[in-house]
Formats: C-alpha cells, sequence, structure tokens
C-alpha cells in the first residue's frame, strides 16, 4: 500500500504509524519480496505547542534511535501560541535541536508556497533519516488579527471573516464547497494515484489467488481486523507445587503466547529486565532488525504509550511495562488507549508498598484507583498465575485497552483460583465452611493474606467466605444476581488491598471495614513496613474480631 493510495484498507479508517509500518512492510517482505502491500509514509503536522512538550522529544528521540526514515514531521513556525508570542516561552534553536536528533532538516520560507511544501516532501521521502520540515508561517494571515495570539483562539468576527473572503475571492456560503473546485481536486487526486493504485491492486489480487497463509493473515489483520491468538490456558501445565514471583509467572505466559502470532509484540521503558517482559524467543526491534517484536523504548514512559496507540491502529496486538508508580507519566497515553478502544495491554509491575527498600517514590498508592477510573478501560490485579493466564485469556479475546497489575512477590498456585472464572471479575476461593458470617474480598497478592486471616477467624469462631476480585471493572458489568449471590447483604464484607481505600466503599459495609494505604510509604524492609502501615495478618485480624465483638455486645444491649 503507497502513501498515495486509497485503498480499501485506508477506507475502513485505519491509520498507521512509522514503526508499525516498518514492522509488518518487513514481515510481508519475509514472505514476498519487493512487495509493495505495506509501503507508505508517516506525516505529523505539528506547532509550536506540540514541541514544547515533552512528549515530543522522547517520541523524537526514539523515531531517531530507530531511524525511522518514513517519519515527515511538518512544523507549522508562526510563532504564535494561546497566551503570547513563542518569544516569552520558546526561545531554542529548532534546526539545531533537530540536528542533534541526526533528522534530516528542511526550512520552507514561504508556507503560502504549496509547490515548496511539496518539493519539500519529496526531498524528505528521499531521505535515508527521519525529516523535519520546517514551514514558516503566518497566523490569521490576512485578518484584522493577523500574526496575533487573538486569533489562535478566537472565533473571526463576522465583518472580519466577510473582508477577508472577499479578499480572497471566496463567495461561498460556511461549509459549502463550489462544484468546480470539487471537481477540480478529485480529477488531481485520480490522475496522481490512478497508475499507483492499479498497480497495487494488482498484487493485492495476486496475494489473494495465492495460498500463502502469512500474507492472508496480515490482509485480514489490516481490512477485517481479524487477529485471533490461540491461548487456552487448560494447555499451560502448571505443577501443583508451584511457587514463584508473579512477574516471572507473567512472562512465561507471555512467552507462551509470543510464538502463536506475529502480531503480539511490545516493550517496556527500561525495565523489560525487572518488569519480566521480554519475549525470551524473539529478537530485539532495531533499523538492522526491524522484525524483532521486543521494543527497547527507553526512559520514555509516555512517548512509549503513544507509540503503542499508533500501533495498535495498525490492529497490532502489543503491550509496554514499567513500574505501577510510574503509571501516572504515561496516564494521557492510556487515556487515549481508551477514547479510541485500542488493544494496548499496559504491564505494570512492583505494585504495591511490598517493594520495600525502593523507597515511597516507587511504592505506589492512588493508581490503582486511577487506573480503575478510566472509561472503557479493563484493570487487572491477579493474585496467581491462574488469574494470570485468565486476564491473557481476556486481553487476547478483547480488542479494549487494559492494565495488568503485577507483584513481584513470589506466590503458589492456590487451590481455589480459576482462570475462567476472571472474566467475571470476581468470585470465590474459600467457600464457609458450615454457615456465612462474613466475606472478605482482596485483590493480587492481598488474596493469600486474606485466605490466612480467613482460616485464623473460622478458629476464633467466625465462617468466612473469601473472594478473589482481580478485575471490579468486570464484575461491575455482571447481572446484578451474581453480586448478591457473591456479596449477600445480610453478612458483613471487608475489602483487603495494599494501595488507596477509597473505592471500595462501593463494596465494604462500613468504610472501616476497609483495610487500605492511604499514606505514602518508607524506605524500609517490608516486614517493617507493613508494620509501619498496620498492614499485618495480625492487625487486620484483631481489628475485623474487635468487629464481631462489638457488633455482639450491641446485640445484648
Amino acid at each position: 500500500m503507497t502513501e498515495e493510495t486509497s485503498n480499501c484498507i485506508a477506507k475502513k479508517g485505519k491509520c498507521f504509524n512509522a514503526l508499525a509500518e516498518r514492522y509488518l512492510r518487513s514481515i510481508v517482505n519475509m514472505e514476498r519480496k519487493n512487495s509493495s502491500l505495506i509501503d507508505y509514509y508517516t506525516y505529523c503536522l505539528c506547532g509550536d505547542g506540540d514541541l514544547m512538550e515533552g512528549i515530543s522529544y522522547e517520541a523524537l528521540s526514539f523515531a531517531s534511535t530507530q531511524n525511522l526514515n518514513k517519519l515527515i514531521l511538518l512544523y507549522d513556525n508562526n510563532q504564535v501560541t494561546l497566551d503570547s508570542r513563542t518569544d516569552r516561552t520558546f526561545t531554542e534553536d529548532i534546526e539545531l535541536r533537530f540536528e542533534a536528533l541526526n533528522f534530516n532538516i528542511i526550512h520552507v520560507k514561504n508556507g503560502s508556497n504549496y509547490n515548496d511544501i511539496s518539493d519539500a516532501i519529496a526531498d524528505a521521502k528521499r531521505s535515508k533519516r527521519s525529516s523535519l520540515i520546517i514551514v514558516d508561517t503566518i497566523i490569521g494571515a490576512g485578518s484584522a488579527l493577523e500574526n496575533t495570539n487573538e486569533v489562535h483562539g478566537k472565533v473571526l468576527a463576522k465583518d472580519d471573516l466577510a473582508a477577508l473572503k472577499n479578499k480572497l475571492g471566496i463567495m461561498t456560503k460556511p461549509f459549502e464547497i463550489e462544484s468546480e473546485v470539487l471537481k477540480t481536486f478529485q480529477d488531481a487526486i485520480l490522475e496522481r494515484v490512478n497508475k499507483k493504485y492499479r498497480l497495487w491492486q494488482e498484487e493485492y489480487n495476486h496475494i489473494l489467488e495465492e495460498q500463502n497463509a502469512g500474507l492472508h493473515s496480515i490482509i485480514n489483520l489490516l481490512e477485517k481486523n481479524e487477529l485471533f491468538i490461540d491461548f487456552d490456558d487448560t494447555k499451560y501445565k502448571i505443577s501443583d507445587d508451584y511457587y514463584e514471583e508473579l512477574r516471572l509467572s507473567n512472562q512465561k505466559v507471555m512467552n507462551f503466547i509470543s510464538p502463536k502470532s506475529p502480531f503480539f509484540l511490545g516493550g517496556s521503558a527500561d525495565l523489560s529486565s525487572s518488569c519480566k517482559t521480554l519475549l525470551t524467543k524473539s529478537s530485539v526491534c532495531s533499523e538492522q532488525n526491524p522484525v524483532g517484536k521486543n521494543i527497547f523504548f527507553g526512559v520514555r514512559e509516555h512517548a512509549m504509550g503513544a507509540i503503542l496507540n499508533g500501533m495498535a491502529l495498525s490492529n497490532l496486538k502489543v503491550f509496554g511495562s514499567t513500574f505501577l508508580s510510574f503509571s501516572d507519566y504515561l496516564k494521557p497515553a492510556m487515556r487515549l488507549s481508551a477514547l479510541m478502544n485500542l488493544p494496548v495491554t499496559y504491564i505494570f509491575t512492583h505494585d504495591s508498598f511490598f517493594v520495600g527498600q525502593d523507597g515511597p517514590t516507587h511504592e505506589p498508592v492512588e493508581q490503582l484507583s486511577m487506573l480503575r477510573t478510566i472509561p472503557n478501560f479493563t484493570t487487572f490485579r491477579p493474585a496467581d498465575i491462574n488469574e494470570i493466564m485468565g486476564a491473557w485469556e481476556f486481553i487476547l479475546k478483547n480488542n479494549g485497552p487494559s492494565a495488568l497489575v503485577i507483584s513481584k512477590e513470589p506466590k503458589p498456585k492456590y487451590k481455589y483460583t480459576n482462570a475462567k472464572f476472571v472474566k467475571y471479575g470476581a468470585y470465590m476461593v474459600r467457600k464457609e465452611k458450615y454457615r456465612l458470617d462474613g466475606v472478605i474480598i482482596a485483590t493480587g497478592s492481598e488474596v493469600e493474606l486474606a485466605l490466612q486471616i480467613a482460616q485464623d477467624l473460622y478458629v476464633a469462631g467466625h465462617d468466612m467466605r473469601v473472594v478473589s476480585m482481580p478485575s471490579m471493572e468486570l464484575f461491575l458489568k455482571q447481572n446484578p444476581r451474581y453480586e448478591e449471590q457473591l456479596l449477600p447483604k445480610h453478612v458483613p464484607v471487608f475489602c483487603l488491598e495494599a494501595g488507596s481505600s477509597l473505592m471500595w466503599n462501593r463494596f465494604a459495609t462500613k468504610p472501616e471495614y476497609i483495610f487500605g494505604v492511604n499514606k505514602f510509604g518508607q524506605s524500609a524492609k517490608k516486614e517493617e513496613l507493613a508494620k509501619y502501615l498496620k498492614f499485618t495478618k495480625n492487625d487486620i485480624l484483631e481489628k475485623i474480631i474487635s468487629f464481631y465483638e462489638e457488633k455482639d455486645n450491641s446485640d445484648i444491649i
């Protein structure tokens, strides 16, 4: 598909980015030498404000490192932002900045001359480097507010707009295009692309006739959004004495999935060795090795999320990883994933104060609540490898964005966890033995703590049910009867999670029945931190027992 082509794929509104183009083009060329099926340029239009934002440097630095030569950036250099001219806020030499990034730099002095811009784009397409085209323009040219910040965010006055139209010889009404202008434009496009489109269509038809499963899968991916990865947790065997860090368990599941599809890939913001998200049977993505499935994003969390969004728009099933406390850096990208309903999986490890001596900067508190409040976004916090597999099974069968929050703590495979139940968001992992005195809801690594507390409460005479809730969002989507069965209203419900307690009011019978963490931690061993935060088994057990004693006393009174 050439950049000029308007074909069946583009008509479906699919968008692409430079990294996805290189990856998909390289995969196609492994099947069919010198193919033009995937062959397009990525154009980015930006202004002064875009280049002020930190993410611009992150993304451009990554593009330079990867030498994405089919990326062309057109910079509208009008030197005006909403509040003022840029000499108050933005004074660096853009050419020197991009020269340091090893970009090919082209300067168009007259932004009103479309021939100069067209020539610049042609020059950029011949470059072996990413290109920046600086286009000098005058904002609001011809209006009474020309070259001022007022025209940046204000609608032109009626008399000013009428005078401008008269000056330009435009006599149409708003949103109206003269038929002659429209036809001229359409004819020019047809003349420009017709030959290339016919050549592309011939190759496309040949591929459809060939018995080439690899190329057919790429066409299905791009044209029909058909991406199915055959992952079945029943095929992944786990011994009963399994005991391992959950981040390692997640890596094993990811490496079980990866060989099943060339379209499953991703990377990390310089933390793959800590998050354990390296696809061990795959190579590293680079200019020399464009089909590598491991993307080294560097310490660029925000850009990582944005790049993954672009790749997901090409229908690739992508993931990115970092520590949970650093999820704040890429919140805007996650929000866009949710707005566009993109199949991006964000993997966050080091998910609680149990990281210990890394200190409060690395100990997440409020981040889980933040993730759960993003609309159209699913957050998973699995308790063991069974729930990790259940989370991945849901992720691979659904196209929306998700977060997989993984502990670095070693955990066993619990007897009553079930991968197949993760899709319900919550389910029972310990049933009361004789009578139901209460329910403890827990997530992630706290499920083990809840099971221990329930056992001790049973000895103390309180028969408890334990519910694992790997996904609060999925649980809230279930039929209300399911919630009533799992969390009966006639018994007290306690909630247990090593993070902010605010969202648990939806389930806990009383606010004081929530055991969470609502202050920052310290740099200390995890056992000392648990005592400092009053989050030990004994602290919680004593509190719950005291609640039952108060209840008994009030009944007597």
